[in-house]
């Protein structure tokens, strides 16, 4: 298909690139949460440009369709799939000197698609989430949505996220770190296995730098670890392994406002039927639920609203971040990560908990865009 160059906008209203896609595992994930933006911005306030990142990390044009990009029957969306031309490119800008897109392709001169105003990067995992599309966008001079290269990769590497977090007195759960170099010998081997024992049982054992819960392995036989180590490393080379808990599960949401960040109501998942966690087909393809607002007593409620801005200020986050935490038995409370792109998608709990505050999905999408408008690349 030949893309037509498009003429300047003489519109008054703003310019969005959705980026979505990405070479992650999580790559399904990102489509389907960019389908359900491009659902809920408001295209009287907004023009918008989609643009997808295909797993061998092509830019490509996407077709305007939110209903292709939907996880439907188990079926996982695709950017190859909404793609609109095989071959060929975007270019996003390179210097802070211009903003504009140019779609590139061989043997033909490059076509000027137009100027950004603003940049909203859906993607989740590595490649997007963690600080490598931020980075590339600060060095452009384009706005974009969200945190920063440092909390996004931060962020991205929950060994980072706990050190932080426990370093200003955010309680955090016992875990140990397989580095790549040390899983390869026998020695190391050794090692990773006696400190796993120190753990106890059950412990979870995930991808360092994943998310959307994939690659998780419960491990309630330590005859099983080696096993749960290779799945994990299919995604990440470096890994993580946590003591088990026994608690409730209780997300919140933060949100930056004029005066500063903000903490949604929070929601409780409820993992049922036959999954003993919330792994990625709880999670996406059976939908185990969800309960917003959590059941939580009103001391519960300031604390876990106070700690998870607590969080999101720790980190450096800007924009935005869903907090992760388990309510423990004796009634303390423990975060398990902080996701600096929650997911956008029909069912997350992010723009659930904010609708449940009184932020509309729509209001939340333009709250975030006029932020990024507002706020300059660069050191601030």
């Amino acid at each position: 298909m030949s893309i037509e160059q498009t003429p300047p906008n003489p519109s008054a209203k703003p310019r969005v690139a959705l980026v979505f896609g990405g070479r992650s595992s999580e790559h399904a994930i990102s489509v389907s949460t960019a389908g359900s933006v491009l659902r809920a911005i408001d295209r009287e306030k907004y023009d918008v440009l989609p643009i997808g990142i295909t797993h061998e990390g092509r830019w490509a044009l996407v077709s305007d369709d939110p209903a292709r990009m939907a996880i439907t029957d188990g079926r996982l969306p695709d950017v190859a799939q909404v793609a609109e031309a095989v071959d060929g490119q975007v270019v996003l800008p390179v210097s802070p000197d211009s903003r504009e897109v140019v779609w590139s392709e061989p043997g033909a001169a490059p076509k000027v698609l137009g100027e950004v105003d603003v940049v909203f990067p859906l993607l989740h995992g590595p490649w997007g989430e963690d600080g490598t599309l931020q980075g590339l966008l600060e060095l452009s001079g384009v706005p974009y949505v969200g945190n920063g290269v440092l909390s996004s990769a931060v962020g991205m590497d929950k060994e980072f996220t706990k050190r932080v977090l426990a370093s200003h007195g955010l309680g955090v759960g016992s875990y140990t770190i397989v580095r790549p170099r040390e899983w390869e010998s026998e020695a190391g081997r050794a090692a990773v296995r006696e400190r796993v024992g120190q753990l106890g049982l059950p412990l979870f054992v995930k991808p360092c730098r994943a998310g959307s819960s994939i690659g998780i392995t419960k491990v309630k036989d330590l005859a099983d670890l080696d096993a749960a180590i290779e799945e994990a490393r299919r995604h990440d080379p470096k890994l993580i392994i946590e003591a088990g808990v026994s608690g409730r599960e209780i997300e919140c949401g933060v949100l930056e406002f004029e005066d500063g960040p903000r903490a949604s109501v929070p929601a409780e998942v409820l993992v049922g039927g036959d999954y003993e966690f919330y792994d990625f087909e709880a999670k996406y393809i059976d939908s185990s639920e969800v309960r917003i607002p959590a059941e939580l007593a009103g001391a519960e409620l300031a604390e876990i609203r106070r700690q998870a801005v607590a969080a999101f200020e720790a980190l450096g986050c800007e924009g935005l971040a869903r907090v992760d935490f388990f309510l423990l038995d004796d009634g303390s409370w423990m975060i398990n990560e902080v996701n600096t792109m929650p997911g956008f998608t029909p069912i997350s709990a992010y723009p659930k908990m904010w609708e449940a505050s009184g932020l509309s999905y729509p209001e939340l999408i333009d709250r975030l865009l006029r932020a990024a408008l507002r706020r300059s690349t660069g050191l601030r």
